[in-house]
């Protein structure tokens, strides 16, 4: 018997939920974009006003930056952040995975919930 893909992002998210819950490690997602970028007005007018009310959300609170702006002393990055949207996930505030662009509603759930699920497998490991 198939699993629905409603049924199997709500597992997820109820995965994503206790193990957030149940972690020690801060985990934030950081949101790289800059004025007049198309993508970024997409990702704000499909995804920005239900993000924090999402298990993802709670999991790992949004932050936003500007391209163009200083890094903050706080987020360390694996390597330059070029494109908009860059979404970069942090672990205590060391990036732990990241996505570049926005690639659509579905696509950026179904990454994120896997970088958050593989940063805290990880966390476990360590």
């Amino acid at each position: 018997m198939e699993v629905s893909a409603t049924i199997k992002m709500t597992l997820t998210a109820a995965l994503i939920w206790a193990s957030t819950a149940l972690s020690s490690a801060a985990l934030e997602l950081v949101m790289v974009e800059e004025r007049g970028c198309m993508w970024c007005a997409r990702w704000n007018a499909e995804i920005a006003p239900i993000y924090p009310k999402t298990p993802e959300g709670t999991a790992a609170p949004l932050r936003r930056i500007s391209l163009h702006a200083p890094l903050p002393d706080d987020v360390t990055v694996a390597r330059p952040l070029v494109y908009t949207p860059t979404f970069v996930l942090l672990r205590d505030g060391q990036e732990v995975s990241r996505i570049e662009g926005y690639p659509g509603e579905d696509f950026f759930w179904s990454l994120l919930a896997q970088m958050i699920a593989e940063s805290k497998s990880t966390e476990e490991g360590s």
